[in-house]
């Protein structure tokens, strides 16, 4: 038994119907009173009818009424207007510091066993390997997992605002800096991101816009400001890549990133950083305004195509500068990397740029954009699947992920409806 189930017995009302105090007067919950997170008492505002009087006043909320002596409230006044004592167990008598007897109930008579079992069940360490409920899982109502898996898709795009709104701020508001920036940052993938976004802020976009027509150029500042292009090279086309650099170097006041702050380890060679600038310089020629034009895209598949940028020749048969590679193939970008792009970079900026100007159109936009794209197919998706719940979009195998890592890995079932649902099933 934990202090924050006995929290969620009472806002819930998860009891039995008649109640009574531990000295027989009889409860009657008209108001449970509102949850306080806050130091103080734990509900607010409750109005509870004790041996047929009415009180308005706060409830307090511990495993045995002795909590109230260790947490020192009959020293401290906020404590007076408790006109409940809510405990799991009365093992004493404690009083107010006005030396008042709070009326008790004493929980454990009154919780329903299989409330309790069903807790029990989804808090016991080790279960399911991570999905505490995936065993009861089909017990629960379709309506209730399709309308919490709505909301947790809302739930994580928010979890992704922090980056885009830190980025805006730097921009001072400039929506194509920030998504030229974010697009950059999601370029890098997990291992590269920060100098990816580093690389992005060290490059004027409107330099690059000036030489959208001349893709060797874009890439050769690019390579050049990711520090890629210091020292000697056998190959002409990076000593090419390098003379172009040079030559914009100075009157363009270039200064390169710390190249050291590159990393392959654990890396697809297909994602080496040399490769993903070439393939984001690609992407920069196509689009020099990056926001704008994807603000005219509803359609998910021109937008993956746009994405889907190819790498220069030169990289078909290297994935790095003058050290050719065994085999040849064309650097493509690819779906899966395209839709990772939407899913984390612009699907999460499109909604916040709904919510800046004030228009639900954009917001909806987002969702439609993650409706249309297929689900994602990773290590927790397959866990929900074998569970029973297969997505059908990136929305929902979004919310799945929110799911996952917002709620089951911590436990808090407490929080979550399909949690919720299992607790007050009492068969």
């Amino acid at each position: 038994m934990t202090e924050a189930f006995l929290h969620y017995l009472w806002q819930h009302q998860m009891l039995d119907k008649r109640l009574d105090t531990t000295d027989g007067q009889p409860v009657v919950v008209i108001r449970a009173g509102d949850l306080n997170r806050d130091a103080g008492p734990d509900f607010f505002n409750a109005r509870i009818s004790i041996g047929g009087v009415e009180w308005v006043g706060n409830v307090e909320v511990h495993l045995r009424s002795s909590d109230w002596n260790a947490h020192r409230h009959s020293a401290d006044k906020v404590y007076n207007n408790v006109v409940l004592h809510v405990v799991y167990e009365h093992d004493a008598e404690v009083f107010m510091e006005d030396g008042k007897i709070p009326a008790t109930l004493e929980l454990r008579r009154f919780v329903h066993p299989a409330v309790a079992a069903n807790y029990e069940m989804l808090m016991s360490p080790g279960i399911d390997d991570g999905i505490p409920c995936a065993k009861r899982l089909p017990s629960v109502p379709s309506l209730v997992l399709s309308s919490w898996l709505d909301r947790l898709v809302i739930e994580r795009i928010e979890s992704k605002l922090e980056v885009v709104h830190r980025l805006l701020d730097e921009s001072r508001g400039g929506w194509e800096k920030t998504c030229y920036w974010l697009l950059a940052r999601y370029f890098g993938g997990k291992v590269n991101a920060l100098p990816f976004e580093l690389l992005a802020k060290a490059t004027d976009k409107g330099l690059l816009a000036r030489w959208r027509d001349n893709p060797h150029r874009l890439e050769a500042i690019l390579l050049g400001q990711a520090g890629l292009l210091d020292g000697s090279f056998l190959d002409d086309y990076p000593n090419e890549l390098q003379a172009d650099y040079e030559a914009l170097r100075s009157g363009a006041a270039l200064v390169p990133i710390d190249p050291s702050l590159w990393r392959l380890f654990r890396l697809r060679p297909s994602a080496f950083p040399a490769i993903r600038i070439s393939q984001f310089a690609a992407l920069v020629a196509a689009a020099p305004s990056l926001f704008s034009t994807l603000l005219t895209i509803t359609d998910v598949r021109q937008m993956e195509h746009l994405f889907d940028c190819e790498a220069a020749p030169y990289w078909n048969n290297h994935y790095h500068l003058d050290k050719p590679s065994a085999r040849s193939c064309v650097k493509r970008l690819g779906h899966q990397q395209a839709d990772i792009l939407i899913i984390n970079a612009w699907v999460p900026l499109l909604f916040a740029y709904g919510m800046a100007i004030g228009q639900q159109f954009y917001k909806d936009q987002a969702l439609s954009l993650l409706q249309q794209l297929d689900a994602e197919d990773n290590a927790v998706v397959r866990q929900w699947c074998a569970a029973g719940i297969k997505p059908d979009n990136a929305a929902q195998s979004q919310a799945l992920l929110q799911l996952k890592n917002a709620y089951c890995s911590g436990r808090r079932c407490l929080d979550c409806r399909i949690g919720h649902n299992i607790i007050k099933q009492s068969k």
